[in-house]
């Protein structure tokens, strides 16, 4: 698999570094709150798992998968959830993790749905705010990185449900996805 990667564009060291200061700042933001981390699946649960340990409060967990994609590349900006969370969010203070926030259009779809459903507040944690050099709809309340238009796998991503046992995020290489 490392044989695919153009180059590493955030290491180990650097992820987990980054992991572990968003989980103190959300520590110190919902001092004396139980908020439930709210991860959307499958990109996001190897991020869920380290931001979940990286907080010094007590949490729940919880899972969505939605999309907004159907069958094409393009987005169809109709969110679809699969899957929906088990955890009454009314009244409870919701963080959603997600790992890349690229267009926002799900996220967007995903947090008016949420908030219909009265929680105490909705905030985001996203690992990776890809700079499409787009105005997107929404912003990240919370963030590990910034990260340009390239394709990346590792720590969660994938391309094509591979790569995301990588400990890393790299560049996949042009001639693997074309």
């Amino acid at each position: 698999m490392n044989h695919d990667i153009e180059r590493i564009l955030y290491s180990e060291v650097q992820i987990a570094e980054a992991v572990k200061k968003l989980g103190e700042q959300i520590t110190r933001d919902y001092t004396g709150k139980t908020p439930v981390l709210l991860c959307i699946l499958k990109g996001s649960s190897v991020f869920h798992a380290d931001l979940m340990r990286a907080i010094d409060l007590p949490v729940e967990a919880d899972f969505l998968i939605a999309k907004s994609y159907g069958m094409s590349s393009q987005s169809s900006g109709k969110l679809k959830i699969l899957k929906e969370p088990e955890i009454d969010i009314k009244n409870r203070d919701i963080i959603i993790v997600e790992d890349i926030l690229d267009t926002a259009v799900t996220l967007s779809a995903l947090l008016h749905t949420l908030s219909l459903r009265e929680p105490a507040s909705l905030k985001t944690a996203v690992f990776l705010d890809k700079n499409l050099g787009i105005k997107k709809p929404v912003s990240a309340d919370y963030k590990c990185f910034d990260a340009e238009n390239e394709f990346l796998v590792g720590y969660g991503l994938d391309y094509a449900e591979r790569y995301r046992n990588l400990p890393y995020v790299g560049v996949l290489r042009r001639e693997i996805y074309n």
